[in-house]
């Protein structure tokens, strides 16, 4: 053996030297490691280990599991929602959250003053004669100018303190189905068991504790959970306020984590010009930025319009932006290398990261990620790429109109 010989022709001929599977694995645990340590020491949460998460997508998932979940309840259902509208969907949550009511759970449930102001009366008062409780967070007729603007966004269901849900379906007929036409809209939630599931029931708590008198009572029993799998979880929670946010940190350490390839998928894309800086410094770096957003099909034109002021510049800096074809796209997911994911109630815009509560999970593994990036593929093949020569070419009008919202970019 010659002291010249490079390190890969040493691995080749030893045959006790580490594969490269198992260095790949290495790498592999290395990054995870990486961003798990910045996201605890920098957000200052602790990472939960032994979850087990279930992702789900569309409505035809989503509401079949959560509907199945509170059937199940034996003590406590804990509901909170931006969005409760109208359709038949609507109705039957409210049926089913009365008859555990009625059966003797502890049912709770936290609505959001301006998103479900849209409630039926004789669905919400049928829950409250079955002994519903239901609370209203901020109701904009009682409320201060500024706290009229901080909403609270988060998608949470818990149930007897062992299952959660949550991700960025509401409550209403717009989320029924399997995305298959402009009706059926396209998202993403997700089922959690074990630690974790504390950490999106204190995204209850805090929210229900400015609404109502009684925080717990003799049903909640506080349980010790055990393990559920090997999923690590760490719980973000976003709330309004002034200056940097948990939730702004919480997408700045994926970014500047990320090493070969960052996936956004977002409902509401209206970022400030910081993170637009960001997104381009991380393509630098030899990223693969990737970013799918809702296409024609859009509840929101003037959010949209706030969003494709910046593709220009994205573009011209090598960012992929995707526009949904299909229909309206609602999911909330970041994907970082393989390895790590967020899921939640959070956009990539102004109002989630500075004005509204929010909640999101950051998860450390890569069976689960893997599966989210099979979901981005595939709506990937459904929707349009934006290119820069033809984004730069769009016409007066269209720059007219992205140049009228900007002043108002902050509250969309």
């Amino acid at each position: 053996m010659t002291g010249t010989q490079e390190p890969s022709e040493l691995t080749q001929q030893d045959p006790e030297a580490p594969d490269a599977s198992y260095l790949e694995a290495r790498v592999v645990q290395a990054r995870v490691v990486r961003i798990r340590r910045r996201l605890e020491r920098l957000i200052g949460i602790a990472a939960t280990e032994g979850n087990s998460l279930v992702p789900l997508r569309n409505g035809d998932e989503i509401f079949g599991a959560m509907l199945a979940g509170i059937r199940r309840a034996e003590c406590t259902v804990d509901m909170m929602t931006f969005v409760y509208w109208k359709g038949d969907i609507a109705r039957q949550f409210a049926q089913t959250l009365a008859e555990r009511a009625r059966a003797g759970v502890r049912v709770r449930l936290l609505l959001d003053g301006f998103g479900s102001r849209l409630i039926e009366t004789e669905q919400l008062d049928a829950m409250e004669r079955a002994g519903v409780e239901v609370a209203w967070f901020r109701k904009p007729l009682y409320l201060s100018p500024l706290k009229q603007n901080h909403r609270c966004h988060r998608k949470v269901l818990v149930i007897d303190e062992e299952t959660a849900f949550t991700g960025g379906v509401g409550i209403a007929k717009e989320w029924c189905g399997d995305a298959r036409d402009e009706s059926e809209w396209r998202d993403t939630h997700v089922e959690v068991r074990g630690p974790a599931v504390d950490g999106i029931a204190a995204a209850f708590a805090q929210n229900w504790a400015e609404c109502h008198d009684e925080l717990f009572d003799e049903q909640d029993r506080f349980i010790e959970h055990r393990p559920q799998g090997d999923v690590v979880v760490q719980v973000v929670r976003g709330s309004a306020g002034f200056g940097w946010q948990d939730m702004q940190t919480l997408i700045r350490v994926m970014l500047e984590s990320a090493e070969e390839r960052f996936r956004l998928t977002t409902a509401y894309f209206s970022p400030d010009t910081y993170f637009v800086e960001l997104l381009c410094a991380t393509v630098r770096r030899g990223v693969e930025v990737e970013i799918l957003l809702p296409g024609p099909h859009t509840d929101k034109r003037v959010s949209l319009l706030a969003g494709q002021h910046h593709y220009e510049k994205l573009t011209a800096c090598g960012v992929k932006i995707y526009q949904y074809q299909p229909t309206m796209m609602h999911t909330k997911v970041i994907t970082v290398d393989h390895v790590a994911a967020l899921i939640g109630s959070t956009n990539f815009n102004r109002r989630s990261l500075d004005h509204d509560e929010e909640v999101m999970l950051a998860v450390l593994d890569q069976d689960f990620t893997a599966t989210l990036d099979e979901d981005f593929e595939t709506d990937r093949a459904a929707s349009e790429l934006i290119r820069e020569g033809r984004w730069k070419r769009r016409s007066v009008l269209q720059r007219a109109r992205e140049v009228a919202v900007q002043p108002i970019r902050r509250f969309l």
